[in-house]
């Protein structure tokens, strides 16, 4: 799979010679996907032997992690073995993007007079009669039931696309 171009920099700068190893290894065929088609052997370039469409083999890292390079975590896989091992990782992905997304767009989309917060000085404000510190950002720490945690795993979230 192309690599994206906001994660060029989490490879290695040698990542082609790796991509070669690879390729020598599996003898320009896919090397399966474990869990799933392990005994794949579909030869890059040519007509898939179940799906019909042409093998286009790609690197896949098995722990999802692009900077780790050791050959043990890398596998030759065609498309069909390549987009079934990472389906769950995707839609983890896919789901925490949408989550973040919407919950930038809700606390955008509120004022604070809405959420019933009133500023008592620079660093409180109040819900239910209850003062609530700020963050470090400005907004209440709790006051959006757990949203400094939520921010974080956002944040998080952003680090892994």
């Amino acid at each position: 799979m192309p690599i994206k171009p906001e994660n060029r920099d989490r490879y290695p700068d040698n990542w082609r010679e790796i991509v070669e190893l690879v390729r020598e290894r599996s003898g320009d065929r896919c090397e399966g996907s474990p869990g799933f088609y392990p005994d794949c052997r579909a030869v890059n370039g040519l007509e898939h032997p179940v799906t019909g469409s042409i093998v286009v083999l790609t690197v896949a890292h098995l722990d999802h992690t692009p900077e780790h390079n050791e050959l043990e975590n890398l596998r030759h896989m065609c498309q069909r073995c390549h987009l079934t091992y990472d389906a769950k990782h995707h839609a983890q992905s896919a789901y925490m993007t949408r989550r973040c997304e919407k919950t930038v767009d809700w606390v955008e989309g509120m004022s604070r007079d809405a959420l019933g917060l009133l500023p008592l000085d620079g660093q409180t404000v109040r819900r239910h009669g209850r003062p609530l510190p700020l963050d470090a950002s400005g907004h209440p720490a709790r006051a959006l039931g757990g949203s400094s945690t939520h921010r974080a795993l956002c944040d998080a979230a952003s680090v892994e696309r």
